[in-house]
């Protein structure tokens, strides 16, 4: 939950402090534009362009026509450069055209800098507001938050929304009773608007095409163009500009989605000026009372609001995907109201969130102020963007941004790739610098066309169809997806963390009995259960009657079905007719919370004979909790609740006080610490957990596919441990981190003393498995941290944490340099959820398996009796004997008909496919507020899925680096050292070879991954000893065969008169007319046969993804490909040499260039092997490793 107004920093301290503003805005500063003429756009070039112009004309324009030119060119090139830059950083921008100042105002802006993934920086203009009370206001909204400006402090903060305020300031609210007081709360906060404007198609696409990559390929183009390379040019900018439309048109799309997840507005009763009037939900502002109802018409809450008289049970699973729905109290229930509202904590209970459905809805008959239409009385707390509901939207509206990985690994790759190109764009200069007749306008035009074409024009498209494709095929398994560069990271996860109940285990429980009442500790059936045992599970829950039926925890459902007890939508709880107990009534609840492990309840029955109401206490809870609690804890107590709970069974302590006959005003008085003292013990009530059916087989694969397996739980340690051996987290034995005698110690699960915690650690780590309470965490926290560091990577279960414990150990774990995943159902993981590098919610409401999106189960069979298939069968029998009554010429036209028709199905259905191919827009119900990934299914099957892509991703990703690395080298040879001695090729080579490459990378990201996680993991990144040693080992294989090609080709070429002529040198006669030579043959033929070698050789299917003869797509790409260079080789078909423009090659030369081209790829596949053999092509094991 967005916490509001609860971190600020000083302005002086802004640029180098680490502490941010609050969890989206890191830092802020401000600035003033300065003078265009003043600008650092304008100032530095105006002198430089005037020396340049001085000089030219000094010294002759004609005489150094070309240097002139070079010059001015290059002080406009640098100078478009800075004006892109200042458009693609704020930074920059700040830096060069504006100038730091200290306070806002009117004409200043504002650099905002957000918190690592949450979007982009922004360059925002500073908003003035006089308030209602004359103040005035000076604020900036990003990402549509509202920031301002408090001038006591110099500082910009969030908009305290009243959501800590003392309980008592909420109770005695009457809303805003006057117009200024509402004037003023729509000036601070807002009016409660979910407003998204869809941009204009135009506005998009600009934005698109001013990206540097996209930039950088229109240069590019213009450069190639220049080169008279008009077909390819051509080709490349159509493609550039149908990719760049065809992601705005799905953006345009997706943000027409995402603003019908906004609420749509609604009227209802709110409290103005002392009087009910109704008014439309989006006008309400915090501080306004209103009347919530049970949700009709998909009418939702409409804003963030504290509960003040009512009860309300609500369906959050919209937010969090908790299936269960939350019982909601109002704060007229407490006795104590001195203490502040704790949104995050124990307030959860009195707040009803903006975006979820109220179910039911009691209102209160208490109090002044009363809703006319019966509702429950509301205080609003947060509304518009700043609710929960909206902070979910503002992660898919901005979260999005994000498609590629590792930006920072790209750049230097780039880096890499320009060292070649530089290099190749030198020796051009150098080597043609020497004929001094030649122009040196159009030799640094080549030059500059070197330095644009060694990097790869498509490499931005490739990166963002690798991410995109991973996307759709989630979506097909129905995980949802809000911020796709973490799909990458899951193939690098190297520790899988899990939530036990719900997550591993099943919620459909088993109560098995009462145990803890006999001498032998056996387990006693429910119908033999004693009456006060009884009424501790018949009351003691936090269930409700709907019309819908029984609602609440399954734990809960489960023990009220197994005592046989109805309950009532008045809250009476009725035994079985024939049985001699008393009908109950719950007369107050404390609710369980995590931070104590326990519940409790006041109950009544009548006295028999009587109207006196008789009141019983009962409590139920963590056995090592309620055991304080009790007058007397029974002698086996502690060795009953271990001896079960090593079973792998649930345990709850049961507890029981008589408080006798009491006044009704007397029992509202009673206090929590009343009820939960003095105890009688009333047994344990045993409830075994069953698996999930396909976690065990989950967990196996992830444990075999090399990652460390970790369960965080909030469960009792013993039945941690029994759960991580059930599904074989682990093979050693377990040793629980124990306080016993005034020490912390290892125990084993039968309690037994193994060593002491300072013992040596190597020698206990190498031996056994490790589990730590909560407890045990907070003791190495506080005294030995050191150790805790050490620890923390090898233990495999971690019991009894808190969710803020949970969220440490993800922390730290990250921290120490671990790649985390998380999954969890989304109640109580939301902080562990957020903070792993992948964190994956399942909504527990959902089946664990769903029925796969296919086209195939629209088809029909033949055998189903399905009347279309009868009726179509019938119909061409019909057909068959009207076509022998028909002329020849009817015969013909009805089959051209027919023809028309199957083309036209086929069209639709190739059009349907590839809508459904699109990346999907995650919508509300499919994300949950709690992580990154959500799956629409129970099962963690999905953990294993979201890996799997994954890694498939990133191999696809490292994979497109290295071939990208190699045809980028290639490419500076041939177009430098070849280029020089005259050898260049035609514009129909060169775009069949453009058409070749882009279609081979788009089939690469179509790659799928393999069903099985396979044993090994994939190298993280591009920059390790396998992938540096195979590129350079491949290199020196693929020049030694250019090389020695190259030789044999000049050898038989006849020789050269005169100097050589360079392209750049002939006039536009000479250029249209392309005259082939055996060296400019022999150049595109290997240029060809590199290519197919590079991604045959550097594709690398299993264990990851498909084989190369499983993707057919690429398969055939290469071995068309291959066929064809071989075609040109001998010469088989002169048509096609003749069309390509290559020559006819002597017999002997023949032989030779099919030699050199089988050994090239067989000596490439070979050193690549081994490479791999030598530094290993996959990630070595880590030594945290249980297997």
């Amino acid at each position: 939950m967005h916490q509001m107004g609860k971190q600020k920093i000083s302005y002086n301290n802004i640029a180098g402090s680490k502490v941010s503003i609050d969890e989206l805005v890191q830092y802020v500063t401000l600035h003033v534009r300065n003078p265009i003429l003043f600008s650092g756009v304008v100032l530095p070039f105006v002198p430089l362009y005037v020396s340049a112009f001085y000089i030219w004309i000094h010294y002759g324009v004609q005489e150094h026509y070309e240097a002139g030119i070079i010059a001015v060119a290059a002080i406009a090139f640098v100078h478009i450069i800075t004006l892109l830059c200042c458009y693609w950083s704020v930074h920059v921008m700040a830096f060069l055209n504006c100038r730091r100042v200290k306070k806002p105002d009117v004409n200043v802006l504002a650099k905002v800098v957000p918190t690592a993934n949450n979007g982009f920086s922004e360059l925002v203009r500073i908003h003035c507001k006089t308030l209602e009370n004359g103040t005035q206001m000076f604020y900036f909204l990003f990402q549509k938050t509202k920031y301002i400006w408090e001038e006591n402090k110099k500082t910009f903060r969030d908009v305290e929304f009243p959501v800590s305020l003392p309980l008592e300031d909420y109770a005695r609210s009457r809303g805003h009773e006057t117009d200024a007081a509402i004037t003023l709360a729509e000036q601070t906060y807002g009016v409660n608007q979910m407003e998204m404007v869809v941009p204009e198609f135009h506005e998009l696409f600009i934005e698109r095409a001013t990206a540097p990559f996209f930039i950088f390929q229109l240069f590019s183009v213009g450069l190639w163009c220049m080169d008279d390379y008009w077909w390819y040019s051509l080709f490349t900018l159509f493609m550039l500009i149908i990719f760049e439309c065809t992601l705005v048109q799905q953006q345009l799309r997706n943000m027409s989605e995402i603003r019908k997840m906004g609420n749509k507005p609604y009227l209802i009763n709110v409290l103005r000026n002392n009087r009910w009037r109704q008014i439309l939900t989006d006008q309400l502002v915090p501080g306004d009372l209103v009347s919530i109802t049970r949700s009709q018409n998909d009418n939702i809450v409409p804003c963030d609001l504290v509960l003040l008289r009512g009860n309300c049970i609500v369906d959050e699973s919209m937010l969090t995907g908790e299936s269960v729905p939350q019982m909601k109290e109002s704060l007229e229930s407490l006795d104590n109201l001195n203490c502040n509202l704790n949104v995050d904590g124990d307030g959860k209970l009195y707040v009803l969130f903006g975006g979820t459905k109220v179910v039911q809805h009691t209102p209160t008959t208490k109090g002044s102020i009363k809703a006319p239409d019966g509702g429950c009385i509301g205080y609003v707390i947060r509304n518009g963007f700043n609710t929960s509901q909206g902070k979910l939207l503002r992660t898919i509206l901005f979260g999005v941004k994000r498609v590629t990985e590792n930006n920072l690994e790209t750049f230097v790759f780039i880096i890499f790739l320009m060292i070649f190109a530089i290099a190749a764009a030198s020796y051009v200069w150098i080597k043609g610098s020497e004929d001094l007749e030649r122009s040196r306008y159009k030799l640094f035009l080549e030059c500059t066309l070197i330095l644009t074409s060694i990097i790869p024009p498509d490499l931005p498209i490739e990166l963002t169809l690798a991410v995109n494709t991973s996307l759709v095929q989630l979506s097909k398994l129905f995980i949802f997806c809000t911020e796709p560069f973490r799909i990458p990271f899951a193939g690098k996860v190297q520790i899988c963390c899990f939530d036990k109940t719900g997550t591993l285990t099943t919620d459909n429980l088993t109560v098995e009995g009462v145990a803890g009442l006999t001498s032998d500790g056996e387990i006693v059936p429910m119908e033999n259960a004693e009456e006060n045992t009884v009424r501790v599970l018949a009351t003691c829950h936090s269930l409700v009657m709907l019309d819908d039926g029984l609602v609440g925890d399954p734990l809960e459902k489960a023990i009220l079905t197994a005592v046989d007890w109805n309950l009532t939508k008045q809250n009476c709880v009725i035994p079985k007719p024939g049985t001699s107990f008393k009908p109950l009534r719950i007369a107050q609840r404390f609710y369980f919370s995590s931070a104590l492990k326990r519940m409790s309840v006041l109950a009544g029955y009548m006295v028999p004979f009587s109207n006196d109401v008789s009141y019983i206490g009962t409590v139920k809870g963590a056995p090592e909790i309620i055991m304080k609690m009790l007058k007397t804890v029974p002698k086996d107590y502690e060795k009953t609740f271990l001896e079960y709970s090593r079973r792998g069974a649930r345990v709850l302590a049961l507890g029981i006080k008589d408080f006798g006959i009491r006044d009704q005003h007397i029992i509202r008085d009673i206090k929590r610490e009343d009820v939960e003292s003095d105890l009688t013990f009333a047994g344990f009530v045993i409830i075994s957990c069953p698996m999930k059916p396909d976690s065990k087989m989950v967990i196996k694969e992830l444990v075999q596919a090399s990652h460390k397996v970790v369960m965080i739980t909030g469960d009792n340690p013993l039945t941690a441990c029994y759960v991580a051996k059930e599904l074989r987290f682990t093979r050693k034995k377990l040793l629980i981190l124990t306080y016993k005698s005034h020490s912390w110690t290892w125990l084993n699960i039968n309690g037994e003393n193994i060593c002491d915690l300072k013992d040596d650690i190597i020698k206990t780590l190498s031996q056994f498995d490790l589990c730590i309470t909560g407890e045990g965490l907070q003791h190495l926290k506080e005294n030995l941290p050191d150790l805790l560091l050490v620890l923390l990577p090898y233990v495999t279960v971690f019991a009894r944490f808190a969710p803020k414990q949970k969220e440490y150990v993800i922390t730290t774990l990250k921290h120490l340099g671990y790649c985390t995943l998380m999954c969890g159902d989304g109640t109580n993981d939301v902080g562990a959820l957020k903070h792993a590098h992948v964190g994956v919610s399942l909504l527990s409401s959902a089946p664990t398996k769903l029925k796969k999106r296919n086209t195939e189960n629209n088809i029909p069979s033949i055998g189903d009796g399905n009347p279309s298939v009868t009726s179509r069968g019938t119909q061409r029998g019909a057909n068959m004997t009207d076509r022998q009554n028909m002329t020849v010429r009817e015969r013909a036209i009805a089959h051209q008909r027919e023809m028309r028709l199957n083309a036209q199905q086929r069209l639709q259905n190739a059009l349907k496919e590839s809508n459904e191919s699109e990346v999907p827009i995650v919508k509300m119900g499919d994300a949950s507020i709690a992580a990154p990934f959500t799956s629409k299914t129970s099962s963690i099957v999905c953990v294993n899925h979201i890996i799997k892509q994954g890694r498939c991703t990133l191999v696809t990703t490292l994979q497109m680096f290295k071939i990208l690395a190699l045809n980028a080298v290639i490419s500076a040879y041939c177009q430098s050292v070849l280029y020089i001695d005259g050898v260049k090729l035609s514009d129909a080579q060169i775009t069949t070879q453009g058409l070749f490459i882009a279609a081979c990378f788009l089939f690469i990201t179509r790659s799928k991954p393999l069903k099985t996680l396979s044993k090994t993991a994939p190298l993280p990144n591009i920059f390790n000893m396998y992938t540096i040693s195979t590129i350079l080992s491949q290199l020196v294989v693929h020049f030694s065969a250019l090389y020695y090609l190259i030789m044999e080709a000049t050898l038989r070429s006849p020789p050269r008169e005169g100097k050589i002529k360079l392209y750049i040198d002939m006039n536009a006669e000479e250029k249209s007319k392309f005259e082939p030579s055996i060296i400019n043959s022999t150049v595109y033929i290997i240029s060809l046969s590199l290519q197919v070698c590079t991604f045959a050789v550097n594709y690398k299917g299993h264990p990851f993804m498909e084989k190369l003869r499983e993707n057919r797509l690429l398969l055939s790409s290469i071995l068309l490909l291959s066929g064809f260079v071989v075609l040109l080789s001998l010469g088989i078909l002169p048509d096609i040499t003749e069309m390509f423009e290559i020559v006819e090659f002597p017999t002997d030369f023949r032989k030779i260039l099919v030699c050199v081209l089988f050994a090239d790829a067989l000596f490439a596949y070979l050193v690549d092997r081994i490479c791999a053999f030598l530094f290993g092509e996959t990630r070595r094991k880590s030594k945290i490793l249980n297997c």
